[in-house]
């Protein structure tokens, strides 16, 4: 048993490790949140105090709500798909069959590809209307090709953004599905019980946690999305986020102010969620 001085010595080793990272954290933090009430630009030096007068700028701004449903919309489309889509591979993968071990490392593959050069594979070789390989398949059926990220931006970058996260969530399903015992399924099995009764009333409860953990850690990834945006439409009304709306208006506009007010909403969002997300966890860890 730990005793009282064991304790503080532990504590004060861990301290300059804890105080580095706090202002490392804190102090970008606070600086943001200092030039989000000044009125501060690349073009004027002067930098007087406007109080809340970005917030409401930002917030007022028609293109934080197109950003803010894209983000939601781009979250929520990319969980669905390798939610659903991870599960299903993964019980695929979960099958004996011959080079398993090869399919199940192609499968994973993606999840380490950056997200720039995923994004430039897409753009040139998948989804180009003259030359990809989707036109080509349509071609091949007597049906016109698509210019997705020019007709189809948000759903183009929900594509290839679930493509990269695809893997990840197959492997801890993959994961998942191994600590379930088959004894319960060889039971119920000898009960009668068909696949789709031994998926939905045993195999989904059991990887109910993992199925949690994915869409807390996906979330907190989804909701900072901005390398496939740039590389794929360069923004626009119909696909950026908040995070490409932040990084245009300092970037293109040189508007720190109102670029620093859009962070800290930004990150007052992401912390919404992930309490959300967080007591969601909670729960399904204690059941």
């Amino acid at each position: 048993m730990a005793t009282t001085n064991t304790k503080s010595t532990a504590r004060l080793m861990m301290a300059p490790s804890v105080i580095v990272l706090f202002i490392w954290m804190i102090v970008p933090l606070a600086l943001t949140l200092w030039f989000s009430t000044l009125r501060y630009t690349f073009y004027d030096p002067a930098t007087p105090f406007v109080g809340i007068e970005n917030y409401t700028y930002f917030l007022t701004d028609p293109r934080f709500i197109s950003a803010f449903q894209n983000t939601l919309i781009l979250v929520a489309g990319v969980l669905a798909i390798t939610v659903i889509g991870g599960t299903l591979v993964a019980l695929l993968l979960d099958q004996e069959f011959f080079g398993q071990s090869q399919v199940r490392l192609l499968v994973l593959a993606p999840f380490f590809v950056m997200p720039t050069v995923a994004a430039l594979v897409w753009k040139n070789m998948m989804m180009n209307p003259v030359y990809g390989v989707i036109g080509w398949l349509l071609q091949s059926v007597g049906l016109q090709p698509i210019n997705w990220l020019t007709d189809y931006p948000l759903f183009s970058i929900i594509i290839i953004v679930a493509w990269m996260w695809l893997p990840f969530a197959t492997l801890i399903f993959l994961t998942s599905l191994q600590s379930l015992a088959e004894d319960q399924k060889e039971a119920a099995e000898m009960d009668g019980a068909g696949i789709l009764s031994i998926f939905f009333y045993i195999t989904l409860p059991h990887m109910k946690r993992a199925i949690t953990v994915v869409i807390l850690i996906q979330t907190i990834f989804l909701l900072s999305v901005y390398a496939e945006i740039f590389v794929t439409t360069g923004g626009g009304v119909a696909s950026s986020n908040l995070p490409f709306l932040i990084a245009s208006i300092i970037s293109l506009e040189g508007d720190v102010g109102t670029a620093s007010a859009g962070g800290i909403v930004a990150v007052v969002v992401a912390n919404i969620v992930s309490i959300f997300l967080v007591r969601l966890v909670g729960k399904n860890l204690e059941a």
